[in-house]
């Protein structure tokens, strides 16, 4: 891999990082946005040494365009806190933490002009996000969608748990008004994700490691993530999908409250439900008498205030994972998905990344128990990279035909060249007697366990 370009931007506060008591670790410039703000600029977000900048560059020559301007809630204080960021209609929309101690969880458009004002989640509620990993967001129809774990605020049982989250706004969103909700998402609403194995007893998957942007399955969009078990449960790690229209329909549905700190969570009865159906984009459906959120009534806005969760969780593709693996205690970090793979670009091919610097490729079938393990390697190689072992990013380069795999130290570069004679190699000469002993089928399930 070589560069073309080099731009560098350095800390521009490490006296003051210093200062709070941090180490010299910390107190670099860690790069945690950067995404395209249309084809010619290049937006870039670093934490400067607790001090978080975002800067424009131009795509083509790196040159800086304006002025620096201030970070906090487009980019975290620190490597290590999530964050995530997408341009949509000329805003940003970031998801991120704003202080910092991380005590602030949000999620945030900002730079988009005189067009939509700025706008946040609530502060210090836990109803609406309760220490949140965010992972992915993504534009789609008239919304941005965020994908995280968090909390589980209706979780009744002892200690913590953690669920996977998608929650949505919408983009013509103006915040509520001066009484109710000024300056805050009126459109905010999060549903859980439903990762699990079924059976009498379900077994969840409920840990989001990373997902894919939208693609097609079954020729209906869709998104692909990667779950693990509890932190404290046995190691576990499931791929599943999840239609969006399976998403919308859980954001139609049913709401969840509790009436009080003692009550159990219950569904909202319809009755309870004012109208236009908290939740909704103005001028659409329920709301289409309303030009803006700004006009909604105060009942709608305070109902959405105090109910941002759906009582239904969202279901995986065919209620199952895709893919699961239990039998090694390294669990699975990364995906990324090749929709066009194969002689005729009609097959898919999913790629995981491990904690251990594994790839696995496993070739997705049209029918029961027809996914196949294609190759398992290792790709970490302690020569050219030092740190830890674990696949931290995966991306696909379809133009030049290679996988780029990211290690905490270094990037490596794998050709897909072998691959492919991998892929359909296997096909014609793999039966599944022969890789009984890295593979099993769930009966019926079109499920493949990877063991």
């Amino acid at each position: 891999i070589r560069h073309t370009q080099i731009l560098t931007w350095r800390s521009t506060d490490v006296s003051k990082c210093a200062v709070r008591g941090r180490n010299s670790d910390e107190c670099y410039n860690y790069i945690k946005v950067l995404v395209p703000r249309n084809d010619e600029t290049l937006f870039a977000c670093g934490t400067n040494a607790l001090n978080p900048a975002c800067r424009n560059y131009r795509l083509r020559t790196l040159e800086q365009v304006g002025q620096e301007l201030l970070g906090q809630a487009r980019c975290p204080f620190e490597s290590r806190q999530s964050n995530v960021g997408v341009f949509a209609g000329g805003h940003f929309y970031s998801a991120t933490v704003t202080d910092f101690q991380a005590s602030d969880a949000v999620i945030y458009r900002s730079l988009g002009g005189e067009g939509r004002p700025v706008l946040r989640t609530v502060k210090y509620d836990s109803k609406w996000l309760r220490e949140p990993h965010f992972l992915h967001a993504v534009e789609y129809g008239n919304y941005v969608y965020f994908f995280f774990s968090e909390i589980a605020v209706e979780h009744t049982g002892a200690g913590k748990v953690v669920y996977s989250r998608v929650a949505r706004v919408c983009k013509n969103d103006s915040g509520g008004s001066s009484r109710v909700l000024d300056r805050h998402w009126t459109s905010f609403l999060k549903a859980r994700l439903n990762c699990s194995v079924p059976g009498d007893t379900f077994f969840y998957f409920d840990v989001l490691q990373s997902l894919t942007s939208v693609l097609q399955i079954n020729q209906r969009p869709a998104v692909v993530g990667v779950f693990t078990t509890q932190t404290n449960s046995i190691p576990g790690s499931a791929v599943c999908g999840f239609y969006l229209d399976d998403i919308e329909r859980v954001f139609n549905g049913k709401f969840k409250e509790q009436k009080n700190s003692d009550s159990v969570w219950t569904p909202v009865p319809e009755e309870h439900v004012p109208e236009p159906r908290p939740g909704s984009c103005a001028g659409e459906g329920s709301a289409s008498s309303y030009s803006s959120s700004v006009q909604f009534p105060d009942s709608v806005l305070s109902f959405i205030k105090t109910h941002p969760l759906m009582d239904e969780s969202v279901s995986a593709i065919n209620s199952q994972p895709l893919i699961t693996s239990t039998a090694s205690r390294y669990k699975l970090t990364q995906i990324v998905v090749d929709t066009a793979a194969g002689p005729h670009k009609n097959r898919s091919v999913v790629f995981l990344g491990s904690e251990d610097g594994r790839v696995l490729k496993i070739l997705t079938g049209t029918q029961a128990n027809s996914s196949r393990l294609l190759e398992d390697i290792s790709v970490f190689s302690p020569t050219q990279c030092s740190g830890e072992r674990g696949v931290l990013g995966l991306e696909l380069d379809k133009e030049h035909h290679a996988l780029f795999v990211a290690f905490s130290s270094c990037i490596i570069r794998v050709p897909l060249s072998r691959c492919l004679q991998t892929y359909w190699t296997s096909i014609r000469n793999t039966s599944n007697n022969a890789t009984v002993n890295t593979m099993g089928f769930l009966k019926n399930k079109g499920s493949l366990t990877v063991h």
